[in-house]
């Protein structure tokens, strides 16, 4: 058995060479994002949702949060280069969970196939798949950064093969266009990072024009059409009470705010998805603007403190690995504040941190203690971008 001497050595390295900035900043924004799911769940259980108690809720989402944290902690301390390394290993991990969203995946309410529950347990494989697919990608373009001509034609070809077979999958599979979306972000940040060629984002560019069409017309359903272009075309839904309602929703509720927030008592917005995707306006409604500019402030602050970690590693894949979690915080953030106000489509995208969500909240620890773990190990002695 292990004596607390013998674990004390350990635990001090821990707290010296993580990030533990990078944990705390996180931590702040869990807990005030437990605070605002509270709020939400009980003002839509008193408003007459048929919903479990608000203490399950907050139960869940502290569990998660403390869950998330031993998350952190382990990918601190296991280096990603090993991860990088089992590479197949974690290609195989991504296609068992698209598997078992054939097999055992249920319906989330928005027509995305996009969950699996057991024994009241509900997991979402798309957001173990993002983090995966940012150590996987890290590694394979490394490698090609090392070893072949990054602009040559193979090496695209196997990059965004790479990209192409999991965001197809997931859409063929699940039907979830956010987390597609999501990985797509990433894979451009990351593929631009690594510096291809701009010639190369050209011919892209005109490929998925030339694909488009064909994704529209094949793979997206209707609801899906609509969601994707309701927000520039107000005769999709000119009442507001189809299609956009729950931006409609938020968009009434964000605006009932004002500057502080409304007093205890006189909240009267309720929608579904106010404690999951639009847990933004729950923001807005219960502390006003400076509430959500606290979060956005909040949330940049840690997207930038991953960048500089980055930019600072001195290595391609540490750098990539840093990148692509905060290509995939920011673009997350982006889209979630931008469906709460009605400038971007509704496609199931969560708050980092804020929104409630077992699954988000601990693949996003586990995702920064990816970049924690840039930090905890060994500097090289060569050039960094940042001195």
């Amino acid at each position: 058995m292990l004596h607390i001497k013998t674990l004390k050595p350990y635990i001090r390295q821990f707290f010296q060479r993580a990030d533990i900035f990078l944990l705390v900043m996180c931590t702040v924004c869990a807990i005030f994002g437990v605070l605002m799911v509270d709020k939400a769940v009980v003002g839509m259980v008193n408003g007459g949702w048929n919903m479990a108690a608000p203490s399950k809720y907050i139960a869940v989402q502290v569990f998660s949060m403390f869950l998330g944290i031993g998350a952190f902690v382990v990918f601190t301390i296991i280096d990603a280069d090993i991860l990088g390394s089992q590479w197949k290993i974690l290609c195989v991990i991504n296609v068992l969970l698209l598997v078992a969203l054939v097999i055992f995946g249920q319906d989330d309410g928005t027509g995305n196939k996009a969950w699996i529950r057991f024994a009241g347990i509900g997991i979402q494989p798309a957001e173990v798949i993002k983090i995966l697919y940012i150590i996987v990608a890290a590694r394979q373009m490394t490698y090609i950064k090392e070893h072949a001509d990054i602009d040559g034609f193979f090496s695209i070809v196997q990059m965004v093969g790479h990209f192409v077979i999991v965001f197809g999958l997931i859409i063929v599979v699940s039907s979830d266009l956010g987390s597609a979306t999501v990985i797509m972000l990433i894979f451009l940040t990351m593929f631009f990072l690594l510096g291809v060629r701009l010639y190369w984002f050209a011919l892209g560019g005109a490929a998925v024009a030339a694909a488009v069409p064909l994704l529209w017309n094949y793979f997206l359903k209707d609801y899906q059409k609509k969601r994707l272009i309701a927000p520039y075309d107000p005769s999709i839904d000119p009442d507001g009470w189809g299609i956009t309602w729950q931006t409609t929703q938020s968009k009434l509720t964000l605006a009932s705010g004002r500057l502080t927030g409304v007093e205890e008592g006189h909240r009267t917005t309720v929608f579904t998805g106010k404690h999951t995707d639009f847990i933004f306006s729950v923001v807005g409604e219960n502390l006003g603007m400076i509430g959500c500019i606290v979060v956005i402030i909040l949330l940049a602050i840690i997207i930038v403190h991953i960048v500089r970690i980055g930019l600072k590693s001195g290595r391609l894949f540490d750098m990539l690995i840093c990148m692509g979690v905060a290509s995939a915080m920011t673009f997350q953030a982006f889209i979630n504040i931008g469906m709460c106000i009605g400038i971007t489509p509704v496609i199931g995208i969560t708050l980092p941190f804020f929104s409630y969500g077992g699954s988000s909240m601990v693949t996003m620890y586990g995702a920064m203690g990816l970049v924690s773990g840039v930090k905890y190990k060994l500097k090289p002695e060569h050039f960094s971008l940042i001195y």
